[in-house]
């Protein structure tokens, strides 16, 4: 029979990874963006979660305060959630608009004729990485999304330092299944390695 000690460090090992962040299913070499002052710094503002505080490198608007990002997978994804570390004070832009699914990104005068899968408020004043849920259902078989950001706080431009999403991916979930796999003396052993592994599944932390 496993021990409670054994039931203990599998748990404590279960909370230790992240198997939700999707920074791994990011085609980020392809990732590009419009009204951008420095175009290569769409791909600056997708780092890794160890990075996502870092604000020595980050995407500002070009000539007014609309920027578009557009992001491909390099599989289909469900996003649950998207973490945004934005500009500081004026500029913080204040409206989002997800597209899901486009082959090519979004331009602005198409944007403003589509409805977007999502358009979301963003919270001013917010100064470190904040997550905002997605409707799983809206957001089930992903392989691209371009974000419009726009209405900063000044109206003269906006900065963005880092873009990240959670949800799954049969990849992830097939590569943190075998991460954890540790012998098991017998039987009931295999099924305690599971029910831990099914309660880790349904816990995510916000990031604030």
């Amino acid at each position: 029979m496993a021990s409670r000690d054994d039931a203990n460090s599998v748990s404590e090992e279960l909370a230790g990874l992240d198997l939700t962040n999707l920074y791994g299913s990011i085609d980020k070499y392809n990732v590009h963006g419009l009204n951008l002052a420095v175009p290569e710094d769409a791909q600056n503002i997708i780092k890794p979660w160890n990075e996502r505080e870092d604000t020595s490198k980050f995407a500002e608007s070009g000539v007014d305060d609309q920027v578009i990002i557009h992001i491909p997978f390099n599989q289909n994804v469900r996003l649950r959630s998207i973490l945004l570390k934005l500009g500081r004070g004026e500029m913080t832009p204040r409206r989002l608009r997800i597209y899901a699914n486009r082959t090519n990104i979004v331009d602005f005068s198409e944007a403003e004729e589509i409805t977007p899968q999502l358009n979301i408020s963003l919270l001013e004043g917010e100064t470190a990485v904040h997550e905002y849920q997605l409707r799983a259902a809206s957001f089930a078989n992903v392989h691209s999304v371009s974000l419009f950001f726009s209405d900063s706080v000044g109206g003269d431009a906006l900065r963005l330092y880092y873009i990240g999403f959670r949800g799954d991916s049969r990849s992830q979930r097939k590569e943190g299944t075998e991460k954890l796999e540790i012998p098991a003396a017998n039987a009931a052993d295999a099924r305690l390695i599971d029910r831990l592994q099914e309660k880790s599944g349904g816990q995510q932390t916000t990031a604030r």
